[in-house]
C-alpha cells in the first residue's frame, strides 16, 4: 500500500502534510523520510496511545520531523490551507461522518494540495469506492484517480472544477 500511496500522493522536500490516523506510524516513517530534508508531517489521531506509538516508531528511525496532535478530524486545530498534502490510510471509515472529515482536510489544504484516501481490504471499517465517492462530492471534492491493489485501494481526491 506505500507505493500506490506515494505515487498518489507525490511527497516532495519541504512539504508540510498531515496524515490522519497514524496508528503505529508505518506510513508515517515513508512519508517523513520523503519529505526531508525540510519538511514535516502531522500526524493526527483520536488515541493518544496510537500518537505515542507512531512517534516512538519515528524516534527509532531517527525522524524527528513529526508532530503529534491529538483531536478529532472533523475539527482540526489548524489554519486554513497549512498543508500541502494530506492522507488517510484506513482512518476514514473510524470517521463518525466522512463528509465533515473530508471537507474539513480540504479546509486546512493549500490550493493545489494533493488529498490522497487509502482503504485496505478486510478492515471493517472500509469505505467502498462508491461511498467514498459519495462523502468525497458532499464535501466538494471528487476522485480524481483510483488505483487497486491486492490489499485494498488508493484514490486521490480534488477539488470539483470551477
Amino acid at each position: 500500500m506505500v507505493d500506490p500511496l506515494r505515487a498518489l500522493l507525490a511527497p516532495r522536500a519541504g512539504d508540510r502534510v498531515l496524515e490522519i490516523g497514524a496508528g503505529n506510524g508505518s506510513y508515517t516513517l515513508e512519508i517523513a523520510a520523503a519529505v526531508l530534508p525540510d519538511g514535516t508531517v502531522d500526524i493526527l489521531d483520536a488515541h493518544p496511545d496510537q500518537l505515542a506509538e507512531a512517534m516512538r516508531t519515528a524516534g527509532r528511525r531517527g525522524l524527528r520531523n513529526v508532530a503529534p496532535t491529538l483531536g478529532d478530524a472533523r475539527y482540526l486545530p489548524f489554519e486554513d490551507a497549512t498543508f500541502d498534502a494530506a492522507y488517510l490510510v484506513a482512518a476514514l471509515g473510524d470517521q463518525p461522518d466522512c463528509a465533515a472529515t473530508l471537507a474539513e482536510v480540504r479546509r486546512v489544504m493549500r490550493a493545489g494540495g494533493r488529498l490522497v484516501v487509502g482503504e485496505l481490504n478486510g478492515d471493517p471499517h472500509r469505505v467502498a469506492p462508491a461511498q467514498l465517492d459519495a462523502c468525497a462530492e458532499s464535501a466538494g471534492l471528487q476522485v480524481a484517480r483510483r488505483v487497486d491493489g491486492l490489499l485494498g485501494y488508493v484514490a486521490r481526491l480534488e477539488p470539483w472544477p470551477g
